[in-house]
């Protein structure tokens, strides 16, 4: 049975690098039942639509999403991130983020569990007097002990498939609410894993050692803002933000969980072909994971690191890794 995707293109190199990301999933013999969703900055611009409640709803019948990227330079800052992507994580409960990162040359292979539906990203706060001298903006973060145990005990439920090893990183010193809700939550799910080892650094330590010393992690846990910094800082580290994927993940599969490459539609170079599709293809690779596709999310996963695919051009890597991943059922694909 063909697995219901919604697919969003979006802006930029998005329609681009998912083209490049399905046809990676045909060639390894996964049938997909694709439904296409036109959103991003430039839906916005023709319409003025970002993301309708209605289709909402048609997302939480669907096995899972697959976005490109969205947003262009002439839609105001935030527009577009709010109301899409974080309309879409909060509607959906897509409370973990999951970034993995890996390096074989350097000895990296680490991921990031990001708590993605709380902390500042809440939308807590707002403006007194705006515009005038006395202007006030406020900027909440909001953390409950459901939101980050749920997020913890995913992050310790991951580690005993990998190393064994947690790492916590947040900032208790300063952030002394917040940070100590983390930490004790932390602690108390620990004692139930006496098979994890663990460990905390503070978030600027923790940026230090993503550069000096990445292959002292395991498995980390933070919160949302945290995360989204030292994601980001995790794909300059292991091989460049072309290689950087993403899960956004409903594990208890009350709604279609979201995967995407965190690069952004880059609209510089969009129709020039020469972006890397490879965060996309990753992206695609787990996916299929999360949907039970295990040998080919693997055999994907290790022809994106085959010296043999690393070839210039969009549509040339994805034929490259296409070529080594041809799966038993080849007539199989997208429809």
């Amino acid at each position: 049975m063909a697995h219901r995707i919604g697919v969003i293109g979006g802006d930029g190199i998005g329609p681009e690098v998912v083209a490049e990301g399905l046809k990676v999933v045909a060639s390894a013999g996964v049938e997909l039942e694709t439904i296409d969703y036109d959103l991003g900055g430039g839906r916005y611009l023709r319409d003025g639509t970002v993301l309708p409640d209605e289709v909402v709803e048609e997302w939480r019948g669907l096995d899972a999403l697959f976005l490109g990227a969205v947003g262009t330079p002439d839609v105001p800052p935030g527009l577009i991130e709010r109301g899409l992507l974080l309309k879409m994580r909060f509607a959906l409960d897509l409370y973990i983020n999951l970034r993995p990162f890996v390096l074989a040359e350097r000895d990296i292979d680490f991921c990031v569990v990001r708590e993605n539906t709380e902390g500042a990203y809440a939308g807590e706060g707002g403006f007194l007097r705006k515009g005038t001298p006395h202007e006030i903006a406020t900027q909440g973060s909001v953390n409950t002990r459901m939101g980050v145990e749920r997020c913890v005990r995913f992050a310790f439920d991951l580690a005993r498939t990998r190393r064994n090893h947690l790492t916590l990183v947040h900032k208790t010193n300063v952030l002394t609410f917040s940070g100590d809700l983390w930490e004790r939550t932390f602690d108390e799910v620990a004692a139930e894993y006496p098979d994890v080892g663990t460990a905390y650094n503070h978030v600027d330590a923790a940026c230090i050692y993503f550069v000096q010393d990445p292959q002292r992690y395991d498995v980390i846990v933070t919160d949302n803002l945290f995360g989204d910094i030292l994601t980001d800082l995790g794909g300059a580290v292991s091989g460049g933000i072309g290689f950087a994927s993403s899960a956004n993940l409903n594990p208890a599969r009350t709604g279609a969980s979201m995967f995407e490459p965190v690069h952004g539609s880059a609209p510089d170079i969009t129709g020039m072909g020469i972006a890397n599709p490879t965060a996309a293809i990753l992206s695609a690779a787990m996916m299929l994971d999360f949907l039970g596709e295990e040998d080919a999310a693997r055999r994907i996963t290790a022809a994106c690191a085959d010296p043999a695919t690393q070839v210039e051009g969009t549509v040339a890597i994805g034929d490259a890794i296409a070529a080594l991943v041809q799966g038993p059922s080849t007539a199989a694909g997208v429809r």
